[in-house]
């Protein structure tokens, strides 16, 4: 594999191992396919370590790899020890049963501490808010939903996105068109929902509405909108850019994932993704597939697409120095809700 500097983000978002880098890291982070890398609990001891990892991560390229994280809050939030402990979205939408206005600025007021939290250590992007409705029937979604109804999914989404952008953090919407109403989880099956447009509507509310910039596809089949998975379907993700009018960066779901499985082999899922209209697909925990995808993966499309793509993932990055947004007052009030909370 040839050490590549490039000056643009590539499609693939790619895992580590540890709290540091191997040398087959920083050589795989160097390679011009890949644009991001996606932090997970095992590359996480504390804060210090994690800053230190960041920038060893972000002195590899110029202009400096996209490092994202899941941490949402509840039993996704990967840095714990040291970090403020986030309580799952549903605890805001049942204080938005009792008190609407206190739950919306509670929204507002962890999304800066979350944001601020993670900007401190070197992590660009939380895939947060979850926009999925909140059925009662997914596992895997279940309290990382904010509510089963769509203005109030609107509203604290609305207001955690508010918090992130005060931290000059952007936002990512998931896991469109909506995950919420099945049982099965995507990490482990394709999960298959036999609703129409229609009955979807509810679910597509909060990517009508929200001022978001990502969106991430579900590893979901809605056989009566297209016989491909939303993350692989060219009809879901053009609906998004074309009825939506949404310009920011699409990602994919993890590639690695038992959902993803019905497009092949990695190679053909990365493919798959990439046709369907993604802007950036993550593959993680299988690193063997990454150097299969790495040798054998060469972008088929119009040389605008990668160029339009690399645009939106270069959007993503933080605005203004950190130093430069904090506010006591408002990380305090995250603080303070996260404990009321737990």
């Amino acid at each position: 594999m040839n050490r590549v500097d490039r000056v643009d983000y590539g499609p693939l978002m790619i895992d580590v191992a540890g709290t540091a880098l191997s040398a087959e890291e920083r050589e795989r982070l160097r390679h011009p396919l890949v644009g991001g890398v996606i932090l997970f609990t095992r590359n996480y001891a504390d804060p210090a370590q994690l800053a230190a990892l960041c920038g060893e991560i972000k002195a590899l390229r110029a202009p400096p790899l996209l490092i994202a994280i899941d941490h949402e809050g509840g039993r996704v939030q990967r840095c714990r020890e040291g970090f403020t402990r986030l309580p799952p979205m549903r605890r805001l939408g049942e204080w938005w049963d009792r008190d609407p206005a206190a739950a919306t600025a509670a929204a507002r007021a962890i999304g800066f501490t979350l944001a601020a939290e993670l900007r401190a250590c070197g992590v660009d992007l939380s895939f947060t808010p979850v926009l999925d409705l909140d059925y009662g029937a997914s596992g895997i979604i279940g309290d990382r939903a904010f509510h089963r109804e769509p203005r109030a999914v609107v509203a604290l989404a609305g207001a955690l996105i508010d918090g992130l952008h005060a931290a000059g953090m952007a936002c990512c919407g998931k896991h469109f068109p909506g995950h919420g109403y099945i049982r099965a989880d995507s990490h482990l099956a394709l999960p298959v929902d036999e609703r129409g447009p229609e009955e979807m509507a509810e679910d597509q509310l909060p990517y009508r509405s929200l001022r978001l910039d990502a969106v991430m596809a579900a590893h979901v089949l809605f056989p009566r909108v297209d016989e491909r998975p939303a993350g692989f379907s060219p009809v879901w993700l053009g609906k998004l850019r074309r009825e939506f009018g949404f310009d920011g960066a699409i990602f994919s779901d993890d590639l690695s994932m038992e959902g993803a499985a019905i497009a092949g082999d990695m190679v053909g899922r990365v493919q798959a993704a990439w046709q369907a209209g993604c802007d950036m697909m993550p593959v993680c925990n299988v690193p063997d597939a990454v150097g299969q995808v790495l040798d054998q993966w060469r972008p088929t499309s119009d040389p605008l697409r990668g160029e339009r793509s690399s645009e939106r993932i270069a959007r993503l990055l933080p605005s203004g120095a950190l130093g430069d947004i904090d506010s006591l007052p408002l990380c305090l009030a995250g603080r303070a809700a996260c404990r009321a909370l737990a």
